[in-house]
C-alpha cells in the first residue's frame, strides 16, 4: 500500500514528533508509515486521516496484486 502521509504533513507544516504526539504513536511509527515500512492498523488510519480532516482514501492508496 502506498500513502502521501509525508506530502500532505509537509504541506500542513507538520513535523513527524508533532503528528506522532497527536496521534498517541512513536515518531519512528510516522517515518516508517511514510517509508512504506509499515501498514497501518485500520483504527490508526482513520486516526490519521481525521487529523487532516480528509478521507482515508485520499491518503493511503491500495494498489490490488496483479494476477
Amino acid at each position: 500500500m502506498k500513502n502521501r502521509l509525508e506530502e500532505i504533513r509537509k504541506e500542513r507544516g507538520v513535523t513527524q514528533e508533532e503528528l506522532a504526539a497527536s496521534l498517541e504513536v512513536s515518531r519512528q511509527t510516522i517515518g516508517s508509515l511514510e517509508n512504506g515500512r509499515y501498514n497501518p492498523s485500520i483504527l490508526l488510519a482513520f486516526r490519521i486521516a481525521r487529523y487532516f480532516g480528509m478521507s482515508i482514501e485520499d491518503i493511503f492508496i491500495y494498489e490490488e496484486d496483479k494476477i
